[in-house]
């Protein structure tokens, strides 16, 4: 299982999750459905990298299906919704 750090995300006009990004990788963009299989099968795990640490990347059942999310700390940050746009 390789760790993937990811910096950027793709949004729809709503601001909803649909791909997480890491500029010069070859695994970047990661589809959203694609992330959820990879985590959910141990394939691979996704975080939010840090100076000092990382924060994960979860899979949530939402009322509208799964999604990507991490958890709440005291910093927005680390939101995947205020990543920059891939």
């Amino acid at each position: 299982m390789a760790d993937r750090a990811v910096t950027s995300t793709g949004k729809d006009r709503d601001g909803d999750i649909l791909s997480l990004c890491n500029t010069g990788h070859l695994w970047s963009p990661r589809s959203k459905s694609d992330a959820i299989y990879d985590i959910e099968n141990g394939i691979h795990s996704y975080y939010v990298p840090w100076q000092s640490g990382r924060t994960e990347i979860h899979v949530v059942e939402g009322s509208n299906g799964k999604y990507l999310r991490t958890d709440r700390d005291n910093t927005s940050k680390n939101n995947l919704d205020d990543l920059p746009n891939c």
